[in-house]
């Protein structure tokens, strides 16, 4: 450590990593070295985030969550070191610098206009077509209104906090059903350990799915703090996982009623808890209502298969992510649709996974901007930019579960006794 002089106001990037346990976390942001021990019981996006990257230096993934107005809360937190042996990466640099020059806006009154659609098809209309109708376009509201509630998950996109909070409620919890709570806990912990098979929460659906055969050997979940068993259930499950993954993502929306109660009624800390429930009985109360609930979730099917198009075939890793290649660890986790600008809603902007990764606070309307300046930058420092068509995406997603499922019919990989539990994903 440092010595009894001025020069204590100096550690290395070793002694950093020293404080990476709960009670002791320290994180460095542009060479400064902050204490974020007692900070981490009150951070917004919850304590996964900083635990995953404490002891490390964070400016990037700071950088891309938080505003300018964040920056002066630091200030608080400040230990009086530097990071003497500190050093910025060119990838970082230039990283940096695109970050300073992005900016924001956003429209919301598509999605008042499709649930106006909705509740004339089902409450003016009697004819079955018409309700069947109604019940796809309540699946395409669901999908836009969830790309709503993300923004504001993100950044405020409303006239301020409280306002944004209201649009969260109503878009994530009263709409769709899903709480946003639930959201911004997995999310933010996707976005900085994107593609890790056991810090990534979106990568861990044993028994259901395995997008890599480490699965197999029964990995510890460093998100839900829980072993992700791979027995005969799961050998069963993941074996025909490239024959049943659309049938599957027809039905993705009950799991996330289900992680919605299952974090509601958890232990945990949970931000806004009465506001989540009340948001929640909200949606239970008009929904039961329409009667073509198979439609509806048919419909939603399109956006969970998107959202796994973007990882499912993308480089995976094991273990925490580290701070200073964090640019590096989106580009290899991430693969971009390829489509026409009309098609830019349908997908609501999130085809420009890497942009979105590396921008988390910039709304999705300016992400097809930055793509070329995203794809000159990976260029320059060789890192891969992967942007395939929506079939060609695909095609890859189905080979790579394929190649999984083949390698988990291999009898001579042994498995552990039944554990039907996890296909919940429980949180515990």
């Amino acid at each position: 450590m440092a010595e009894e002089t001025e020069k204590k106001k100096y550690i290395t990037h070793e002694d950093l990593r020293r404080h990476n346990k709960p009670g002791d976390l320290w994180i460095a942001i542009q060479g400064k070295v902050y204490d974020v021990s007692d900070w981490i019981k009150s951070h917004p996006g919850g304590d996964a985030v900083i635990l995953n990257l404490a002891g490390q230096d964070v400016t990037d993934a700071f950088t891309a969550f938080h505003p300018g107005t964040a920056w002066h809360r630091l200030d608080g937190l400040f230990t009086g070191y530097r990071i003497g042996d500190h050093r910025i990466s060119d990838v970082s640099r230039d990283y940096r610098r695109m970050a300073a020059e992005t900016r924001r806006s956003l429209h919301l009154t598509f999605i008042a206009a499709m649930f106006a659609g909705v509740l004339y098809g089902v409450l003016a209309c009697d004819s079955i077509v018409a309700h069947q109708i109604a019940a796809a376009l309540l699946g395409l509201l669901w999908i836009q209104s969830a790309y709503i509630g993300h923004d504001s998950g993100h950044y405020v996109i409303m006239s301020n906090k409280k306002c944004n909070r209201i649009a969260q409620i109503v878009s994530g919890n009263c709409l769709t059903g899903i709480s946003i709570a639930w959201w911004k806990w997995t999310h933010n912990a996707h976005h900085l350990a994107c593609n890790s098979l056991d810090y990534d929460p979106d990568l861990q659906h044993i028994p259901v799915f395995a997008v890599s055969s480490k699965f197999f050997n029964s990995m510890t979940s460093r998100f839900y703090h829980r072993k992700l068993t791979f027995d005969h259930v799961a050998r069963l499950l993941v074996s025909y996982q490239h024959l049943t993954y659309y049938p599957v993502m027809c039905f993705g929306r009950i799991n996330l009623f289900i992680q919605t109660f299952l974090l509601l009624f958890s232990r945990r800390e949970v931000e806004d808890r009465a506001l989540n429930f009340a948001g929640i009985l909200v949606f239970w109360t008009w929904f039961p209502l329409f009667l073509f609930v198979f439609t509806s979730f048919a419909v939603t099917a399109l956006q969970h298969i998107q959202f796994t198009l973007n990882h499912f075939a993308a480089d995976v890793y094991t273990g925490p992510p580290t701070g200073h290649d964090w640019f590096e660890k989106q580009a290899a986790g991430t693969l971009d649709i390829t489509c026409v600008p009309y098609m830019d809603w349908f997908y609501g902007g999130l085809q420009f996974q890497l942009e979105h990764h590396l921008f988390p606070r910039l709304p999705r309307c300016n992400l097809r901007k930055v793509a070329p300046v995203v794809r000159e930058l990976c260029k320059k420092h060789n890192l891969p930019y992967r942007s395939f068509s929506w079939w060609e995406a695909n095609k890859l997603t189905v080979r790579t579960l394929k190649k999984a499922a083949y390698q988990a019919r291999d009898k001579a990989n042994p498995v552990v006794k039944n554990l039907v539990w996890e296909a919940l994903n429980t949180h515990g």
